[in-house]
């Protein structure tokens, strides 16, 4: 059987609210929407969601498809940037370069990447150990902690070439009997399963 880890789709962008608490965007909403209409939706057996409020409106649209409650993990949540807050779209992506590059440093006080890739890892490996490879699962959460999984999935290295496509709303799959990794990131709305 299968397993997933999805990444939210595109937001409503605030500065003034923390971003953990940003929503789903009409765009984003509609993204979900029509990935709950894939087949492969209908089969998931559990829907384990990042505490953030993004990803907990999509990991609900999802899991009310497939008939399932969803499960929150504070420790499946996206890497810490609550030292610089909000940053704009251009400088927060020279941070997330620098973040990639030297996953042993910090950058303004955000979470190391070393730091993030270990939680997610031990997160997500935690709940896969006590499942069930039987029952297909999704993971809803985050780009930046999803490729530091992705990259540990793969045996690669922490790189940003590894990144999500560009707006979130992506997704990687894995078989649960040996959790290798059998698709690149591809949006969730066409994934066939």
């Amino acid at each position: 059987m299968f397993g997933v880890y999805l990444t939210h789709p595109q937001v409503k962008i605030d500065p003034a609210v923390a971003v953990p608490q940003w929503s789903l965007s009409d765009l984003g909403r509609e993204r979900a929407r029509m990935t709950s209409e894939q087949p492969w939706v209908r089969l998931l057996g559990r829907v384990i969601s990042s505490a953030e409020r993004k990803a907990i409106e999509t990991a609900m649209i999802l899991a009310d498809a497939a008939g399932v409650p969803v499960e929150t993990d504070e420790e499946t949540g996206e890497n810490d940037r609550s030292s610089t807050g909000f940053l704009p779209p251009e400088d927060f992506e020279r941070a997330a370069d620098r973040f990639f590059a030297h996953p042993e440093e910090s950058y303004l006080g955000w979470e190391r990447a070393s730091d993030a890739q270990a939680r997610i890892c031990k997160a997500v490996f935690y709940i896969l150990d006590r499942h069930d490879p039987a029952i297909p699962i999704a993971f809803v959460g985050h780009g930046g902690v999803g490729t530091l999984l992705k990259c540990r999935m793969t045996g690669m290295p922490i790189a940003r070439s590894a990144d999500q496509l560009p707006g979130g709303g992506n997704l990687f799959a894995f078989r649960l009997a040996d959790r290798a990794v059998t698709c690149d990131w591809t949006p969730m709305e066409i994934w066939q399963g």
